[in-house]
């Protein structure tokens, strides 16, 4: 299944991509499930596979997508995960991973723009994959990661570089309003059994500049899952941002940095299309 929270007229609600309509199954659940992290906390699919008989179906094109996940408790990003973009940054190897965070409301969705700070003139896209917590739990074994997966997901982890430079800490250019894209729906982990023979693709005004596939991290999805919830407990709904692909803007030659007007896109075939404008800050 693919499921996506969205906007119509204003009001929150959550459902299932069927073709090219959103069948509105938070219209008849938001009592019980308000939205979709509590559908994922109760894991009532079913439920959501029931209320698919009665509800209400909307043209896709007629509702505004959000933030897949708008609430996560958590949101873990992994840098450096691809040996070409370790190489790129000049990064040592490590025997761990590198985490850093971000935080819920410097989400967007699918669709919308990804704004360019004034404070900024170096904003760089990352295209990566996201994971959703389904089933919480603290000292995860390796093994059993991916039985704790609720799903998969596109996301842009764009990043105010020069903020991210000011010191070795990244949180500030991680973090600004409408730059971490998430969408533009959760594919059920049923659908995709292994998420090693995925590949990653960002295009930026149609033109190829990361490409790699997810067989290539340093560390796969179960070693993040087993050492992230070594120091801290996964909760249903916690996302994991698994890292970018060599070939961000900032080690480019000359730097190519996002300008307003630009359109990014980051291609996981199996998941989703995520597209976003680039909007320069009002």
């Amino acid at each position: 299944m693919k499921l996506a929270s969205f906007l119509l007229d204003g009001h929150a609600s959550y459902g299932v991509i069927d073709g090219s309509e959103m069948v509105d199954a938070g219209a008849i659940l938001r009592v019980q499930f308000p939205d979709l992290k509590s559908v994922i906390a109760a894991d009532a699919l079913d439920a959501v596979r029931s209320a698919m008989a009665t509800a209400a179906r909307l043209p896709l094109a007629a509702v505004t997508l959000a933030p897949v996940i708008g609430n996560p408790d958590k949101i873990f990003c992994v840098g450096h995960n691809y040996e070409t973009h370790r190489l790129e940054t000049g990064r040592d190897k490590t025997s761990y991973p590198s985490i850093f965070t971000r935080f819920a409301d410097s989400q967007t969705g699918h669709g919308q723009p990804i704004i360019l700070p004034t404070v900024s003139t170096m904003l760089d896209y990352e295209g990566e994959l996201a994971i959703v917590i389904g089933k919480g739990g603290r000292a995860i074994a390796g093994a059993d990661a991916l039985a704790h997966v609720a799903g998969y997901s596109c996301y842009n982890d764009a990043s105010v570089r020069d903020w991210q430079w000011h010191t070795a800490q990244f949180t500030p250019g991680k973090n600004f309003p409408d730059t971490g894209s998430f969408g533009p729906w959760l594919v059920t982990a049923d659908e995709i059994p292994d998420p090693s023979t995925l590949s990653v693709t960002t295009r930026v005004n149609g033109t190829v500049v990361q490409s790699q596939p997810t067989a290539d991290m340093i560390f796969p999805i179960p070693r993040l899952i087993a050492y992230i919830s070594t120091f801290t407990p996964l909760s249903p709904g916690d996302v994991i941002v698994t890292g970018t692909p060599g070939g961000v803007g900032a080690k480019r030659q000359p730097p190519s940095w996002l300008q307003a007007g630009d359109v990014v896109e980051i291609d996981i075939p199996g998941v989703g299309l995520l597209v976003n404008p680039v909007q320069a800050e009002a």
